[in-house]
């Protein structure tokens, strides 16, 4: 029994074959360029290539005992909650999502509709992003500005990375064997896109991502946190359109518009060179994932573990390390050997004798997708 998990953005498609019960994952690839010269023309083409791909690979689609195809669907407002069968209602409720989230529900919703066509025979199921962060306490979801406009345009912190930080919560209090409902957790899910979240018995109490995925952290390409007043300023000032603005935040800025890099193996390379500019990147990014790790210890007042997971906090050691250095009084102690051991799978890199426990948990959202998957069918 095998699920084909779909994450469809505007030029590319992640697709994986996953086994829900044993957790392994058969077959995963990407299809880039599309649209552009040399690269497939549109989504059914890039689908079909990953057919192909995957008959070449020996997994042929008949063979592979296909049960459903997940979609992750990153915004799903205020109602969309729950992993969901795909019917024609449910894909105008995601479109009309779409201006909340508009990089990437509508490319979400092209691929939905491409894999039904292509697939018609299979349930197809909405995984929604936000899902996990639904019933956030209102003290942390309600955003400080007038009652009415916020319930009038939905207005509040959704959070996103939901799929990753439940799964991640989980696997941390397996490893630990310890009950999920016993634990206090900071999950730092450090990705191009990045978030942290606090999380009590299971359930998330706090997360950085708000209204859309560019509030919080300091991410590949987007901003994180900024004063309001920049959009103001750059409008009326500087004159840049509201589009202008938005593609600086999401696409100009972060790592990315400090020092022109994404890829923190060629930071850390460029901060040895004595490149100044991405000494700064780096420690700006730090600075910002202190903050918010010092928030949460304060908003959980107990934590029992704080899990690194997504491509940063999985394989970059200085991140790790410089995000809880200086933090014994607070019961924080890594343990150096640990923390720069090439083993990728769930490990504990705190000290033996640290009171909080600091794990490396790599996260899978195509199997929390794909078990998601099963459940609803």
């Amino acid at each position: 029994m095998t699920v084909l998990v779909l994450n469809c953005g505007s030029s590319s498609l992640k697709y994986a074959v996953v086994e829900p019960d044993s957790g392994r994952q058969l077959a995963d690839g990407i299809v880039e360029r599309i649209g552009d010269d040399g690269g497939p023309a549109d989504h059914e083409a890039a689908l079909r290539l990953a057919f192909d791909a995957l008959a070449g690979a020996g997994h042929d689609l008949d063979g592979l005992g296909l049960v459903a195809v997940g979609h992750r669907v990153v915004h799903g407002g205020p109602d969309l909650h729950e992993p969901t069968i795909v019917d024609d209602a449910l894909l105008e409720r995601i479109e009309q999502l779409s201006p909340l989230a508009p990089l990437h529900n509508p490319p979400a919703l092209l691929g939905i509709r491409v894999a039904r066509r292509v697939l018609p025979d299979l349930p197809h199921v909405a995984v929604f992003d936000t899902a996990f962060f639904h019933d956030l306490p209102p003290d942390a979801a309600t955003y400080a500005i007038d009652r009415e406009i916020a319930a009038q345009w939905h207005i509040r912190r959704y959070g996103f990375h939901g799929t990753s930080h439940a799964f991640v919560s989980r696997q941390a209090a397996e490893f630990l064997e310890e009950p999920l409902e016993s634990l206090s957790q900071i999950v730092l899910h450090l990705g191009n896109g990045a978030s942290a979240s606090a999380i009590v018995g299971g359930r998330p109490v706090d997360t950085t991502m708000g209204l859309t995925p560019m509030e919080g952290l300091v991410m590949g390409t987007r901003s994180g946190d900024i004063d309001p007043g920049v959009i103001m300023y750059l409008w009326r000032t500087a004159g840049m359109t509201v589009e202008d603005i938005e593609t600086l935040l999401n696409k100009r800025s972060g790592v990315s518009g400090l020092c022109g890099e994404i890829d923190f193996r060629e930071l850390h390379k460029r901060i040895d060179a004595g490149d100044e500019s991405a000494l700064l990147a780096y420690d700006v990014y730090i600075h910002r994932l202190r903050k918010y790790i010092g928030a949460y210890l304060a908003l959980l007042g107990r934590t029992d573990v704080i899990t690194f997971t997504a491509g940063v906090g999985e394989n970059d050691a200085a991140v790790r390390l410089d995000a809880l250095s200086g933090l014994a009084p607070l019961g924080i102690e890594i343990d150096e050997h640990l923390n720069e051991s090439p083993a990728r799978g769930p490990r504990r890199i705190s000290a033996e004798m640290s009171p909080v426990t600091v794990l490396v948990i790599p996260t899978d959202e195509e199997l929390a997708i794909a078990r998601d998957c099963v459940r609803v069918i």
